[in-house]
């Protein structure tokens, strides 16, 4: 068959580890024997950025700003170890929390469900999409320890100079901790829309949930400035689409959450989006069957594995052993990519191919052909566990058998 065309290119950030070698199968296998792949090349590797102090994470950032859409390979975030490992000339920062920064973006993530995985609440029959704010809160914190005896303010000072006291605690009888958090409304605006944006793109109920009955200016902040921005821009959108925004604290959505059937999204602060996308995806089965991409509010998309550079399996990869990783969450990374590309360039036939790419691989899983890791969590009576390539080529026989 013709290779399908791209009009425009996707930014391709590569990446760390066991995952880089996935990435590149994934294109020698799946993606360039049928599409004329079109891509602006960025890596993200950690020595490369290393070499270049880092600029190269902010150079894929404003390259994702100026293209729309991006796909990225996992990467390190870099601790004491690997400073030693890499030969490192600082602990760089995580390359997705610069990007999140950068895109202004929210990250969505939402389970994978075939056939065999069930998932660990038997109630959850559909997928449940996790929205998180990727700017500020604990993530951007300012933390002392404190000497018993002393007393600790919030201080604000405007722009004219004018302090503002507020007593946090006298710490008379013991030592203790505090900490400082922030957000700015512009970023919650930008979290807000970014929300409204994709239920109303995947047509789904939105739900939001803080502590603002404990929190009643920080929290509180986060719900009125999310049901300003639904009121005046998009109640009627969501009226016409038969979708639902709905609010509530935290902890009833979690509750509300564990009783439901699934197929929403639910929005939630930095810290319990953290936590939470983590609890969903192990209930669902596997963080390596989650896709996860960052929308920004003026519509940029960054799609990426929501797993690490599963790092065990690459070191014995080094040493020429057989792995089998999982590569449903970077295969899907670069099918939402693709599609995404699609839409935005009406090519319909590139859109065609994620999809197509997509039925595979939940067929082939769902044909008792799976990575180990899928193999100890399958039902299906006659699985089959295959290393890390030959369940890309077993993919790669069915995608043909499609197109």
């Amino acid at each position: 068959m013709e290779k399908i065309k791209m009009i425009t290119p996707l930014v391709e950030m590569d990446g760390d580890e066991m995952t880089r070698i996935i990435w590149k199968m994934i294109k020698d296998i799946l993606l360039t024997p049928y599409i004329d792949l079109k891509t602006e090349y960025y890596d993200l590797g950690l020595e490369h950025r290393n070499e270049t102090n880092d600029k190269v994470t902010f150079d894929s950032a404003e390259a994702t700003k100026k293209y729309g859409v991006a796909v990225k390979c996992a990467t390190i975030t870099p601790n004491a170890d690997r400073m030693t490992e890499y030969n490192l000339k600082e602990m760089w920062k995580s390359p997705n929390g610069t990007i999140r920064a950068i895109l202004d973006g929210t990250v969505f993530r939402t389970p994978i469900i075939v056939k065999g995985i069930t998932p660990f609440i038997p109630t959850w029959t559909k997928p449940i999409t996790i929205a998180r704010h990727a700017y500020g809160d604990v993530y951007k914190n300012t933390e002392m320890q404190v000497p018993e005896g002393s007393k600790c303010e919030l201080v604000m000072t405007d722009k004219d100079g004018n302090e503002t006291r507020s007593l946090i605690h006298e710490f008379s009888g013991s030592a203790g901790i505090i900490q400082g958090l922030h957000n700015i409304d512009k970023s919650i605006g930008s979290f807000a829309r970014s929300c409204f944006n994709f239920a109303l793109d995947t047509k789904q109920d939105l739900w939001f949930a803080t502590k603002d009955t404990i929190s009643k200016k920080y929290d509180h902040r986060f719900k009125d400035i999310f049901n300003e921005i639904f009121e005046s821009e998009y109640k009627e959108k969501f009226d016409a689409a038969g979708i639902e925004y709905f609010y509530t604290l935290i902890d009833d959505a979690v509750a509300r959450v564990v009783r439901s059937e699934g197929g929403y999204i639910w929005a939630c602060k930095n810290y319990d989006g953290d936590v939470m996308s983590d609890m969903v995806a192990t209930a669902y089965g596997s963080l390596a069957m989650m896709t996860s991409v960052l929308v920004s509010p003026d519509g940029v998309y960054e799609y990426e594995a929501a797993h690490g550079t599963v790092q065990r399996h690459y070191y014995k990869h080094l040493k020429g052993e057989k792995t089998s990783t999982n590569s449903v969450a970077t295969l899907f990374a670069w099918t939402g990519a693709l599609r995404k590309r699609g839409e935005m360039d009406n090519t319909p036939d590139l859109c065609a191919f994620a999809d197509k790419l997509e039925a595979a691989t939940i067929k082939t899983i769902e044909d008792g052909i799976m990575t180990g890791d899928l193999a100890l969590l399958s039902s299906l009576p006659n699985k089959k566990k295959v290393d890390t390539e030959e369940f890309l080529l077993a993919i790669n026989e069915r995608l043909k058998e499609m197109l």
